[in-house]
């Protein structure tokens, strides 16, 4: 992947993104995430609401997590997204896998985006109070609410999932990871 033009113009959508972000190849903005499945002792997963500012009427649900920053492994940014979103902190120990990769092409910040992701699965004991204080100016402008959701009810929300087909992924993985890395091929 290039930097980019030295002023980096191509960061001149509506919203800005961050400095994890580099310009590919192909001119398509591009980062590596972490991400975690977090599940609590209902079994429950917990989850994010974002919406689209350019169409405020669409939402979707995601997990938590976000860039990985430089120097930065994709366990401890699992770790660090986790508290920035939700207020919530776990050990490292807690983590488990990779579980999932997943290579994303998505709209974000009114630009086509790649990610390239590692999702790990933690389950916790007692998940304490769910707190914003950590998001950022990007975060406050498209998520929504962070919440707990029973398989079931998550499976008959209207709105999209992601990764697609998590439902049936999370379940799989809640009666036992067998050790392999599930890998998701590009798509939101």
């Amino acid at each position: 992947m290039t930097s980019g033009a030295p002023d980096d113009t191509w960061r001149d959508g509506f919203l800005q993104l961050g400095p994890d972000w580099v310009l590919g190849d192909d001119g398509v903005p591009f980062r590596t995430a972490a991400r975690l499945i977090l599940v609590d002792p209902q079994d429950r997963v917990l989850m994010v609401r974002g919406h689209d500012l350019d169409e405020p009427d669409r939402h979707w649900w995601f997990t938590v997590g976000g860039g990985i920053d430089a120097g930065e492994s994709a366990r401890d940014a699992a770790l660090r997204e986790l508290y920035e979103e939700t207020g919530l902190r776990l050990d490292a120990t807690a983590l488990v896998g990779p579980v999932l990769t997943r290579t994303a092409l998505f709209d974000f910040a009114r630009r086509t985006v790649r990610q390239a992701e590692d999702f790990f699965l933690a389950r916790v004991e007692a998940p304490g109070e769910i707190a914003m204080h950590g998001w950022t100016d990007l975060e406050r402008q498209f998520m929504d609410e962070v919440r707990w959701w029973h398989l079931d009810d998550l499976a008959t929300v209207p709105e999209q999932v992601y990764p697609e087909g998590f439902v049936d992924l999370a379940r799989d993985l809640l009666a036992g990871w067998d050790g392999v890395v599930r890998q998701l091929g590009t798509g939101p």
